[in-house]
């Protein structure tokens, strides 16, 4: 069938919309028609070539909507239901056994091959331009900056059609990066705290979820000091403009001494050595915001001998079907406000919402694709 997707053509290009050819849903596969996606770094990040995904290719991994079709075997979901479209995952590798699906041990074919990679049309991508040739697809399992996306069933979440899908597609990555790194990883118990480095929307997801534990000091870092107000809407109980203020003194002023917990959601190398040394005696670091490829950093060898913790986290850990479902009941009893992070844009206006996101005023830009489903 024809689609209206974004395609970058080859690495830093503008995204372009154009006519392109989907094939119908395979074995295990499902046909999404998209409602809306959100615009996550990661996918700007691609488009800068960082990420390995071969070009030229269709983006967008944050994406909900309706099921249009569905392929042979699959009875998880049928056309009309509601889903979110979460990371892909094998199904067959020790981790994904474990229920571990964000560490599938083919997970980074499975995100950025480009192509199929399960069933009778396993290494061809189900994407083609209106020539004929054929352009890289399934992106994190998705694609979804186009009008439909081809996705596997396992990885979608059906949710209930009284919530509003413009605001779910960011709870596929970006909104449960942060949440799950809280809930899943750092797992603080009562009068710990955490830090949080970058008032993004990954960050602020982590000051949400972090409100939802038993941590009695939590402490939002960032440059700019709107975000740092949201912070403090959202529950976040100390605030660091860290243009005015050393991230390590001012943890140290905080908590009277080094923090339990620093999450660091910037990706920056310079401040992860900066938030490795907010970090005591069986204290950790939790890795969460992506670094450059290849990029590398140091830490103190005695420092971190004594009991230290660095760790990192994908997508939030655990699975889509786990953690998801968990947020959503969340943010209906109103603990997790996710909504106010949210600004949208239509489908035409995907190059103000990068530009938005790159200045710093959107905190997370979503795409309203099919607005007859809103």
């Amino acid at each position: 069938m024809k689609i209206d997707a974004y395609v970058v053509e080859e690495i830093n290009a503008t995204l372009v919309r154009e006519t392109l050819t989907i094939d119908d849903p395979g074995p295990g596969e499902v046909l999404v028609k998209v409602v809306a996606t959100g615009v996550c770094h990661t996918d700007l990040n691609t488009q800068s070539g960082d990420m390995p995904l071969p070009l030229p290719g269709v983006l967008g991994h944050e994406g909900s909507g309706v099921v249009e079709a569905v392929g042979a075997g699959v009875t998880e979901v049928k056309p009309g239901d509601h889903v979110i479209m979460g990371w892909p995952y094998c199904g067959t590798c020790r981790n994904c056994v474990r229920g571990e699906h964000r560490y599938c041990l083919n997970i980074g074919a499975e995100l950025l091959a480009g192509v199929r990679l399960h069933g009778p049309d396993a290494g061809s991508s189900a994407y083609t331009r209106t020539d004929g040739t054929a352009l890289s697809g399934h992106f994190f399992g998705q694609s979804s900056f186009a009008t439909y996306s081809l996705t596997r069933a396992n990885a979608v979440v059906k949710v209930d059609k009284d919530i509003d899908l413009v605001l779910l597609g960011p709870l596929a990555c970006g909104i449960t990066t942060g949440a799950g790194a809280v809930f899943n990883t750092a797992q603080p118990g009562p009068n710990e705290s955490v830090v949080i480095i970058g008032a993004g929307a990954v960050g602020l997801a982590a000051v949400m979820a972090a409100c939802n534990t038993p941590a009695a000091t939590i402490i939002a870092m960032d440059l700019q000091d709107s975000r740092l107000e949201l912070a403090r809407e959202l529950g976040a109980t100390h605030t660091v403009n860290t243009r005015e203020k050393n991230i390590v003194e001012a943890v140290a002023e905080i908590c009277g001494g080094p923090a339990d917990y620093v999450l660091d959601c910037t990706g920056s190398i310079k401040v992860i050595e900066q938030a490795a040394d907010t970090v005591g005696l069986m204290g950790t670091l939790i890795l969460v915001g992506g670094a450059p490829a290849e990029a590398r950093f140091s830490l103190d060898h005695m420092r971190t001998l004594f009991g230290k913790t660095v760790v990192g986290t994908l997508g939030g850990s655990s699975n889509s079907r786990t953690l998801i479902p968990g947020l959503i009941k969340l943010y209906r009893q109103g603990r997790f406000p996710f909504d106010k992070l949210i600004t949208t844009y239509s489908f035409d206006e995907l190059e103000l919402a990068i530009h938005d996101v790159h200045e710093g005023g959107t905190i997370k830009a979503v795409l309203r694709i099919d607005e007859t489903n809103q």
